[in-house]
C-alpha cells in the first residue's frame, strides 16, 4: 500500500449526504478482485447518461455535464468534498478501490460509514472528519475559487487552505501510523515475521507430526 505523507490537490465537491458504496461504485462491477481498473466506473450512475457494464470502453459514452466530476475545473482533483454518512450501504471495498484508483487520495465529510471509513486506511486514503460548519465553508470556498486547493499533513494533522488558514483535525494514532508507513494488513502482519517463524519452528518440535 502506498504511503500517505502529505498530499496537495484540486478539491472536488459532492454536496450530497448518504452517498452509499453502489453509488460510488455500482454492483455490476463487483466482479473483479484486483484492485486496479476501477477509476473510469467511479460514480458510473452520476458521471454518464447510459448504463456502465464491466469492461466497457468509457471513453465514448455519453457524459453528465452536470456532475461536478465531469467540469473541466474539477479534471484533475484529487480530494473529495462531500456531506454526511458518505460511503454507506454495503460494505465493499471496491469503492475505496475505485476512488484510489481514479486518483481521490483525501476524504472530507462531517461523518463517514464505519466500515467504509476503516476500508480507507487499509487503501491508503485519508479520509478526514470535520464539523458541518467547516464543510460549509469550503463548500462556498471551492465554488467561488475555479482550482481551489488543499494541503493535507497527516504527520501534524493539519489542513492548510489556499489563504493560508489552517484546519486541525482527529486521527486514531494506529491508523496514522499504518497510513504514514504504507501498512495495509499484510504488511502490518509481516512486521512481525520474525516471531511468526519463530513460533512455528518452536510448534514443529511440540507438534512436529503437523509439518510431515
Amino acid at each position: 500500500m502506498k504511503a500517505f505523507t502529505q498530499h496537495e490537490g484540486i478539491v472536488m465537491p459532492l454536496d450530497r449526504a448518504n452517498v452509499d458504496t453502489d453509488m460510488i461504485i455500482p454492483k455490476q462491477f463487483l466482479k473483479s478482485i484486483k484492485r486496479s481498473g476501477f477509476g473510469p466506473y467511479l460514480f458510473d450512475e452520476l458521471r454518464y447518461l447510459d448504463k456502465g457494464e464491466p469492461d466497457m470502453d468509457c471513453t465514448s459514452r455519453p457524459l453528465n455535464n452536470d456532475f461536478s466530476l465531469n467540469q473541466p475545473r474539477y479534471k484533475e482533483a484529487s480530494v473529495l468534498l462531500s456531506r454526511q454518512n458518505f460511503g454507506c450501504g454495503s460494505s465493499r471495498e471496491h469503492a475505496p478501490w475505485a476512488l484510489e484508483d481514479y486518483g481521490f487520495y483525501c476524504l472530507i465529510a462531517p461523518s463517514f460509514a464505519d466500515i467504509f471509513f476503516n476500508n480507507c486506511f487499509k487503501n491508503g486514503i485519508l479520509p478526514i472528519e470535520l464539523d458541518e460548519a467547516i464543510i460549509d465553508q469550503l463548500f462556498a470556498n471551492v465554488e467561488a475559487n475555479e482550482g481551489y486547493s488543499l494541503a493535507v499533513d497527516l504527520d501534524s494533522q493539519k489542513i492548510t487552505l489556499a489563504d493560508g488558514t489552517t484546519i486541525d483535525f482527529e486521527v486514531d494514532g494506529f491508523r496514522k501510523h499504518c497510513l504514514l508507513n504504507g501498512l495495509d494488513d499484510i504488511a502490518l502482519t509481516l512486521e512481525s515475521s520474525d516471531a511468526i517463524a519463530a513460533f512455528e519452528e518452536g510448534h514443529k518440535k511440540v507438534a512436529p507430526w503437523l509439518f510431515v
